[in-house]
């Protein structure tokens, strides 16, 4: 199904290093050349271009689930929940040791480096002006440090969802993603395998981003290839996280929080995490009939009955008085998530603020055609068309433009 990640696309590999490693990858490389023929599959960062974006702290309760054997398991939220905490003492630990918020760290010039990273950023840079025309221009208002490794988190991302989410989807294997979670690892590590790869292997040198969210991004797309079904929404939060969530958690480090801000760090990554599942839920919603066809059900199975339906009711696509009323809890729950992000977008770097608020207000009047559409997402496609796009702009722009709040909140403490 068309995944909430962000923005991603997916290049062709331009050098190589001479290693075997795609030996056994050749199902990926095709993946990759798809974006040069100009196919344009997306999840996350689907008809809107862009999708990420910052807000308060989510809510906790229910986070402690009994097993049928009477056993104590953490839900699908507080173990994201875990994994927020450990990204936001990342920046913390940074901010501490520079002294400054999220600064990047000086160019280290090395013999034949500077022009080959220099082509790699300019390849992530027209990929994405391409695939997220709307976001693109919204990064050119951020610092080059910070533009660049955006550009450079969107190709992987966007790579990475090709693999199991493109036309070549059915060469794809488990084993071709761990092969591509060991080239993972040689990015963090300093060994990128291609041109595409040198440029975030260059970017997570430059800035606090941590690789978790990286693997958990692929350990969503193992998911794709064996579960086609949810039977509750803790079990589709977590789906959720794995491949939109977290490129929230990849982007703070990067967009950076305003010095002004009195938020505390964790704060921002919950409501960049809150913006991710907002976006994906909208995701789902929209492609029902799309997945439906493909013999997926991205929605919960325990509300399902709850509501008088069934997997049969899906594939049946007609648009009745429970499937409509379904529909409104579930826009409901996604609208939510949206409000939660809202308050943290503020928070970040006074740069990065417009294209975050644009994709959230793009994104979230996904819902509202949903809505036009009498709730009919079996045989209509909702979209925000150009001219609602066009209007969106000016007001996320403004939006933009207003600071941090001065004084530190009970929900938003700086610590």
């Amino acid at each position: 199904m068309s995944v909430a990640l962000l923005w991603v696309v997916s290049p062709t590999s331009e050098f190589s290093n001479g290693t075997v490693f795609l030996d056994s990858f050749r199902a990926v490389s095709r993946c990759n050349n798809l974006i040069k023929k100009g196919q344009k599959k997306s999840r996350k960062f689907g008809s809107t271009n862009a999708d990420f974006g910052y807000g308060s702290r989510l809510s906790l309760t229910n986070s402690m689930i009994a097993t049928p054997a009477g056993e104590i398991a953490l839900s699908s939220e507080q173990k994201v929940y875990d994994v927020v905490l450990k990204q936001a003492a990342l920046v913390k630990r940074r901010i501490k040791k520079s002294n400054e918020d999220l600064e990047v760290k000086p160019d280290i010039v090395l013999p034949g480096t500077v022009t080959l990273l220099s082509e790699a950023y300019d390849r992530c840079r027209e990929v994405c002006a391409e695939y997220a025309k709307t976001f693109y221009l919204g990064t050119l208002l951020m610092t080059p440090e910070r533009r660049r490794a955006i550009w450079a988190m969107y190709v992987w991302c966007r790579r990475t969802d090709e693999l199991v989410d493109g036309p070549n989807a059915s060469h794809i294997t488990p084993t071709a993603l761990d092969r591509w979670e060991d080239r993972l690892d040689d990015i963090f590590s300093g060994r990128p395998f291609d041109m595409l790869d040198a440029a975030l292997s260059d970017t997570v040198t430059r800035f606090p981003v941590d690789i978790q969210p990286f693997k958990d991004m692929i350990d969503g797309m193992r998911m794709d290839l064996w579960k086609s079904r949810y039977k509750n929404f803790d079990e589709l939060y977590l789906y959720c996280y794995y491949v939109a969530g977290t490129v929230g958690l990849m982007s703070v480090p990067i967009m950076g929080i305003a010095p002004e801000s009195q938020a505390t760090t964790e704060s921002v990554y919950n409501a960049a995490l809150a913006l991710g599942l907002a976006n994906q839920l909208t995701n789902i919603l929209r492609d029902v009939g799309e997945d439906a066809r493909r013999g997926r059900v991205y929605l919960p199975q325990d509300e399902l009955a709850q509501a008088g339906l069934s997997d049969e009711d899906i594939f049946a696509g007609k648009v009745t008085d429970k499937w409509r009323n379904f529909m409104k809890k579930q826009i409901a729950r996604a609208r939510k998530f949206f409000d939660d992000a809202e308050s943290g977008v503020t928070e970040l770097s006074a740069a990065s603020r417009w294209p975050v608020w644009a994709s959230l207000l793009l994104y979230r009047q996904i819902l509202d055609e949903i809505e036009a559409n009498d709730y009919n997402n079996f045989t209509r496609r909702a979209y925000v068309s150009k001219p609602k796009k066009i209007l969106a702009l000016p007001l996320a722009y403004a939006k933009s433009l207003v600071p941090p709040s001065s004084k530190p909140s009970s929900t938003l403490v700086k610590t």
